[in-house]
């Protein structure tokens, strides 16, 4: 059976550290009918920009697009997906890591559901690659709970552009994979998840995930631009409604992950 061609959208800027090693993890998917799609926002180092050529000359599949101008991560990945050619969108920033088997799991579960969305579960690492948690996938997830709080992790998402169309990313600063979530699940009604670990996401000091108070009123907008819920009405849901969530999935997420570490097993064995 032919396979399908799946197009990975990567943003960057100044990324040097681990930017050779995300490549790389694409470069060895087990899945080779893929095109990666990066888009840097006006590096201002050249290194990220040699990086990025050596790549480029390197395999044909990978396809870069300097932006003359600092847009931020919402319009530098809306350029790559405007460019993709695959019948499914997937996505991978540039401090990430995949599995090798990633790709070839997730294409065939998504045959297997006929879903318009997926994801995975996935570990979490520090800097220096060292594991440091696990991120659980649910089965499945709704609209109405995926609205409570995100719990699909962008680096492991990927979506069918041939049920609903493309679906660009919300031009807000912040929170613009949750946003797109929620568009592609008003269309499609449910994502599936495959509950096996199958990306790597790096904790960054300086990265904006890792300060969570600096997302508040990102999580905010959200609720107003997605929902049109009034300025109350959005921070109300944001204290009642996403903040139990949030507090309840990692609080989950760390339980979880000790069991893992105790039984040194197979991530099967203790969903």
């Amino acid at each position: 059976m032919e396979q399908e061609l799946v197009s990975i959208i990567m943003p960057t800027y100044n990324a040097t550290k681990h930017l050779g090693s995300s490549i790389e993890s694409i470069l060895n998917q087990t899945y080779t009918n893929w095109e990666l799609l990066i888009s840097d926002d006006a590096s201002t180092n050249k290194q990220t920009r040699e990086i990025l050529n050596h790549y480029k000359n390197l395999d044909a599949r990978i396809k870069v697009f300097f932006l003359p101008e600092n847009l931020g991560p919402a319009c530098t990945r809306n350029k790559s997906i405007t460019e993709a050619r695959g019948k499914y969108i997937a996505f991978c920033d540039s401090d990430d890591r995949w599995m090798p088997n990633k790709l070839e799991k997730q294409i065939a579960f998504m045959n297997k559901k006929d879903c318009c969305l997926s994801f995975t579960s996935y570990f979490e690492c520090d800097e220096n690659d060292n594991e440091c948690g696990i991120i659980v996938a649910p089965k499945q997830i709704t609209l109405s709970e995926l609205k409570k709080d995100n719990k699909i992790g962008c680096l492991t998402a990927i979506y069918d552009a041939t049920k609903h169309g493309k679906f660009l990313m919300p031009t807000i600063r912040k929170r613009q994979d949750w946003a797109l979530f929620l568009n592609i699940l008003k269309k499609s009604g449910t994502a599936y998840a495959i509950q096996e670990p199958l990306a790597y996401y790096r904790h960054r000091k300086d990265s904006v995930s890792t300060n969570k108070f600096s997302l508040i009123k990102y999580n905010i907008k959200v609720y107003k631009e997605i929902f049109g819920f009034s300025d109350l009405k959005a921070t109300l849901y944001f204290l009642l409604i996403f903040m139990p969530s949030y507090l309840s999935k990692v609080v989950k997420n760390k339980f979880l992950y000790i069991l893992y570490k105790l039984k040194q097993a197979p991530f099967s064995s203790i969903k």
